[in-house]
């Protein structure tokens, strides 16, 4: 049953937000006694005063998950005790769906029922997939010479910092740590500045679970300070980071000039819906170019972006996806109508604003263009669709991180892939045909570590998501994640 935006509030009003570091299994306030306030998009209300914590934070931080792992309470524990942490974990998670998902809608500003049907659960479903895959995954006995064994194990590396980004606060978080605690290691989690609270909460509810002191903690503050401070660290083994290209730079500069320590990332996008005149639906395949840009309002690293149609096309797909742009409903994310929130704060949709104003200046807004202010927030922008832009123009080549669509026309396949293709990044791509030869020739040759076929921005627990070129190089999901919190081990027997 559909719930009204007052019982969402009425939610929201029972909310108890913890706001200290999560370090060696209790909340600890930062020596500086300095705070954060993390404040709602939605209304401009301060949610909470958070610990704004340093290096001496990370320290203690690194120092606990070190102890935790030598200590071998988790990285020797037996699959089964680390599988039936984690399964308590995920229910747990489901136990608090609305306390979870009405956190990350305020802290953010995505829609309440996003959260609360997809972000959640999913949370809960990657945890069970990785905490059944903690039995399921194990070494190898290769061939060698008569007289000769040799086992190779997988073994955990030891720290893992976790760096995340705020467009999913809890699901990304998840994304780091489910596969990372599953292979033993320990966890020292960055939130993003901007969406903190459902990270502290799940150390909490990792406590309740059972998961050993010291074997998550959550250490949140400014990237600048404690990411960097994470980067550097001596005792950190690997860094696992989603965030934005220029970022991710900076945590390979920390790693080459600190301990050669790995360095695993997923960067931005500029991803590209290519359509081809030969698609069996139109209709369908406007409905999904549309949900693939303005779906969290466009705060998604792998948005379909750029909407490429063949030119006999350009014109009706145009029109079809700008009418499913004005038909959503731009609100406040506890409003049950609304098919967009606001963006995460002032600074992103000031950044948005930019890209609206080089695309009118640049070329023609077809639908939107506008910020707008509900409520006294001013970080809401409509769903825009920008036509007559240049391949070379601002709005089609960099990440705008927001719900702004820019359309290009192209004549044949191979120019399709060539537009395609032209950008620095590599995160995903998706092709809408009615030819399985030509899905095959042009998913082939698109450069995107996923492309989705005749839908968007197609993923599951199952595939492995990362990019190619300037996206980064890290995955997650999937069985493969494993691979960036493991070494592989070769104990040789002569007999």
């Amino acid at each position: 049953m559909q719930r009204t935006r007052a019982q969402w509030q009425d939610v929201a009003d029972g909310l108890e937000f913890r706001t200290q570091a999560f370090i060696g299994g209790r909340f600890v306030s930062p020596a500086s006694g300095r705070t954060r306030p993390t404040v709602a998009p939605a209304s401009g209300q301060v949610l909470a005063e958070v610990s704004e914590c340093g290096p001496a934070e990370v320290d203690a931080a690194v120092l606990a998950a070190r102890a935790a792992f030598e200590s071998g309470v988790w990285s020797r524990a037996g699959v089964d005790v680390r599988k039936a942490t984690l399964l308590r974990l995920a229910e747990l998670i489901l136990a608090n769906l609305d306390e979870l998902a009405v956190t990350d809608s305020l802290d953010m500003g995505k829609l309440v029922t996003d959260a609360h049907a997809i972000d959640v659960p999913g949370s809960a479903a990657i945890l069970q997939f990785y905490a059944e895959s903690v039995d399921k995954v194990g070494g190898e006995i290769p061939p060698t010479a008569p007289g000769n064994v040799a086992l190779v194990q997988r073994v955990p590396l030891g720290v893992v910092a976790a760096v995340v980004p705020w467009n999913y606060p809890l699901e990304m978080a998840i994304w780091k740590i489910a596969p990372a605690l599953a292979a033993g290691n320990c966890v020292v989690l960055k939130p993003a500045e901007q969406s903190p609270l459902s990270a502290l909460r799940l150390a909490e509810l990792a406590a309740e679970a059972g998961l050993p002191d010291g074997v998550l903690n959550v250490v949140p503050g400014a990237g600048e300070t404690v990411g960097r401070a994470l980067g550097e660290h001596p005792d950190v083994d690997v860094v696992t980071f989603t965030g934005s290209t220029e970022v991710g730079k900076h945590f390979l500069r920390y790693a080459g000039s600190s301990t050669l320590k790995q360095v695993w990332l997923e960067c931005g996008g500029k991803s590209p819906n290519v359509v081809f005149a030969d698609v069996d639906d139109l209709d369908e395949a406007a409905e999904y170019a549309a949900r693939g840009i303005f779906f969290n309002q466009g705060e998604v690293c792998s948005a379909n972006s750029r909407l490429l149609v063949q030119r006999e096309i350009v014109e009706e797909f145009t029109r079809a996806v700008a009418d499913r742009a004005r038909q959503i409903r731009v609100g406040h994310p506890f409003d049950p109508e609304a098919g967009m929130g606001p963006l995460v704060d002032r600074q992103q949709t000031d950044r948005v604003e930019h890209f609206l104003r080089l695309g009118a200046e640049q070329g023609v807004v077809v639908a939107g263009g506008h910020r707008l202010t509900i409520e006294g927030s001013d970080c809401y922008v409509e769903p825009t669709v920008l036509a007559g832009l240049s391949p070379d123009a601002e709005p089609v080549r960099e990440e705008i991180f927001g719900p702004v669509l820019a359309v290009l026309p192209f004549d044949d396949e191979p120019e399709a892939i060539a537009l395609a293709n032209d950008s620095r990044y590599g995160l995903a791509a998706s092709v809408w045909t009615g030819s399985l030869s030509r899905a095959h020739r042009v998913a082939e040759r698109l450069q995107a570590g996923t492309v989705s076929v005749n839908t968007v921005d197609a993923l599951g627990p199952t595939t492995p998501f990362g990019g190619f070129k300037q996206s980064g190089f890290g995955r997650d999901l999937s069985l493969h994640a494993l691979d960036k919190f493991t070494g592989l081990k070769t104990t040789w027997i002569r007999y």
